[in-house]
């Protein structure tokens, strides 16, 4: 088990925690500062170094009007073995008005035998700037087959909220839900995994997404090896959403398509660089 409650406001020009709280096995480290913009950088651990069977993990966000955080992993999120039941995760994130927020995590890694469910709830002003990324990998196995675990699930939902609308359930801007089952059946062919065996993902939602970035994006992106492809969601409250999954059989291929992607984004809307965690 593990909870970890974070809240970061805007004082004084940085932003800074406001309230924290953890139990069990998440916490945080103490936070620092990458750059001049204010944003300050967590990086969530997990002493106990794995997820296991009937594991829950529950982490509860909120970025203020103004602030900016960015929230990182120390190292994998690794997913042993599950036998009679699933490792769960369940975060929930709220931004304020004018709010940005990145996630930056390390890969998921579903090992042979692995279940993995994941909820992410996301509620937005129509101001809020959020980027999140994350890479999904196969574990090692005795016989070396890429999909030994038993499933992965990644369900993320996210609504816009007016201010009339606070504290209700908002206008559904997005419901990105992934679900592998290997042991149903064959997850490589076409319309799935595509013979690839790695999955990354960048959701960005922010008022300033248009089919023009979405373009600019898939020029940048598709000389960089993976297979890749963008949508669209339609506006709510007058911000959009971009999803961007890619596919490959190497990790460091999808980090350098989910970075190249997020480095357009840092320097255009925030005047940062691309970002260097410097943990390898």
């Amino acid at each position: 088990m593990g909870q970890l409650e974070l809240v970061v406001a805007k004082r004084a020009g940085r932003s800074v925690a406001t309230h924290q709280f953890h139990r069990g096995a998440l916490r945080v480290l103490r936070p620092h500062y990458l750059d001049g913009s204010g944003q300050v950088c967590y990086v969530l651990v997990n002493p106990g170094g794995a997820y296991l069977g009937a594991d829950l993990y529950v982490i509860d966000v909120e970025v203020a009007d103004g602030a900016k955080l960015l929230l990182a992993t120390q190292s994998a999120t690794k997913i042993y073995r599950t036998p009679g039941s699933f490792a769960e995760q369940r975060m929930r994130l709220r931004l304020g008005e004018g709010a940005q927020l990145e996630l930056a995590p390390d890969q998921v890694i579903a090992y042979r035998e692995a279940s993995y469910r994941q909820n992410t709830y996301v509620a937005v002003r129509p101001s809020s700037s959020l980027i999140m990324a994350e890479i999904v990998t196969p574990g090692w196995s005795p016989d070396g087959a890429s999909f030994r675990y038993e499933e992965l699930r990644l369900r993320t939902e996210i609504r816009v909220e007016s201010e009339a609308s606070v504290g209700d359930a908002g206008g559904l801007l997005a419901l990105d839900n992934v679900l592998i089952r290997p042991p149903l059946g064959d997850v490589t062919g076409l319309a799935f995994m595509e013979g690839f065996s790695h999955l990354g993902s960048l959701i960005v939602v922010d008022p300033r997404v248009d089919q023009a970035l979405a373009d600019e994006l898939h020029e940048i992106t598709a000389g960089l090896g993976a297979h890749t492809g963008i949508s669209l969601t339609a506006a709510v409250l007058g911000t959009a959403g971009l999803v961007l999954r890619s596919l490959s059989n190497s990790t460091e291929e999808l980090r350098c398509v989910l970075g190249a992607a997020t480095a357009l984004l840092r320097k255009r809307w925030y005047g940062q660089d691309p970002l260097d965690l410097r943990k390898y």
